[in-house]
C-alpha cells in the first residue's frame, strides 16, 4: 500500500505558500466575525475564483490546512509584512453592521 501526500510548509492561499505568491499587489479584505473580537482574512492575488469557491480560494491557511483568524487588521498587516508584502493603502465601508476592511499591499 502506498500513501501519497502532500506536506505544507508555510501559511498558503489556494495551497500557493504566501511568499510564493508572484504578483506585485495583493488586496487584503478583513470582515468583523459575528460574536468575536476576531477577523476572518481573505487574499485577492487575482487568482481564479467562482461564486461558489471564491471563500475557499482565498482564505489565509495555516501549515495544518486550517483557516487563519486574526486578531485584527493590523496583526493580518504584520503576518503580509513578515511574508514581503509592504503597506500601500487602505480603506474600509460597512455593510449592514458589518465592517469590511481592504488593505492594498505591494511586494518588497
Amino acid at each position: 500500500m502506498a500513501f501519497i501526500g502532500q506536506q505544507v510548509f508555510s501559511q498558503t492561499v489556494n495551497d500557493v505558500p504566501i511568499k510564493d505568491i508572484d504578483v506585485a499587489y495583493v488586496q487584503i479584505v478583513g470582515y468583523s466575525k459575528l460574536m468575536s473580537t476576531k477577523l476572518n482574512i481573505q487574499i485577492d492575488f487575482g487568482q481564479e475564483t467562482s461564486i461558489w469557491t471564491k471563500g475557499a480560494k482565498t482564505v489565509v491557511r495555516d501549515v495544518n490546512g486550517k483557516i487563519m483568524k486574526f486578531n485584527s487588521m493590523i496583526d493580518a498587516l504584520n503576518f503580509m509584512n513578515n511574508n514581503g508584502y509592504e503597506f500601500e493603502t487602505a480603506y474600509a465601508f460597512a455593510i449592514g453592521n458589518q465592517n469590511v476592511y481592504h488593505y492594498l499591499l505591494k511586494k518588497q
